[in-house]
């Protein structure tokens, strides 16, 4: 059964955590290993460990671009163990709780390229609040062919007493073609995914735990990915650190 690829990163570029080149570029990498690689909901390794790198090359106008990589496993003797997400944008910063970040992303999976595909994505945030938008017009559906999906979320970010970061974010995934189906036969073209993570940094790294669950039943699940417990209910722990 195919499925459609996944956003993995926010791709905001943050320069104060970057490695400074020279007067225009600088470097950030990010380093995670989390207990899932959970993405809009969504495990991608079988809800087995993931381990994730990436490095982005940032530029003083607000240009970006870099890569990032992380193991996955969609069951099904299916080959690739890996995805690959190549990314170009641009972030604008209109004053301390305004920005703007557009841009586009390509992912890739060595070995099974019918999962490869594009998305186009435009960030805003706003005091604490991000309004997202990710369009793509080349997935693919459970036939085979390309469709058009648009992913949007809602999201806010605060810090807590004690250092500790709290986020929360709502999102909705919308498919052109239905994708789902129920145990009564019942179609359907989208669903609905949240997310509460819990972060604090200690030892010089950054240490989070996360609640993630979507609406889809476990027959809905199955119907498109193949597995009833890909989409349920979760938690994720991880140890990041970018530099």
């Amino acid at each position: 059964m195919k499925r459609f690829t996944l956003l993995a990163l926010a791709l905001a570029p943050l320069a104060c955590q970057a490695v400074q080149l020279n007067d225009d570029f600088s470097l950030q990498v990010d380093l995670t290993l989390a207990s899932d690689y959970r993405t809009r909901g969504i495990s991608q390794t079988q809800n087995d460990p993931a381990a994730q790198a990436g490095a982005t090359l940032l530029h003083s106008s607000g240009l970006y671009a870099g890569v990032w990589t992380s193991n996955v496993d969609f069951g099904l003797d299916l080959k690739t163990r890996q995805e690959v997400d190549y990314y170009a944008g641009w972030y604008w910063q209109a004053t301390d709780e305004v920005s703007l970040d557009a841009g586009y992303v390509k992912y890739a999976y060595p070995k099974e390229s019918q999962f490869n595909q594009s998305e186009v994505y435009a960030i805003l945030g706003a005091y604490g609040f991000k309004l997202a938008a990710y369009y793509s017009d080349d997935a693919t559906n459970v036939f085979g062919e390309q469709q058009d999906i648009l992913y949007s979320y809602v999201s806010y970010e605060t810090a807590l007493p004690v250092d500790v970061g709290l986020k929360l974010r709502y999102g909705r995934n919308d498919f052109k073609d239905p994708m789902f189906w129920s145990a009564s036969g019942e179609s359907t073209e989208d669903y609905h995914e949240w997310e509460a993570k819990l972060t604090r940094d200690f030892l010089g790294v950054t240490w989070g735990v996360a609640y993630v669950d979507t609406d889809l039943s476990e027959s809905e699940c199955a119907s498109y990915y193949g597995f009833t417990d890909v989409c349920s209910a979760t938690w994720v722990a991880s140890v990041s650190k970018s530099f």
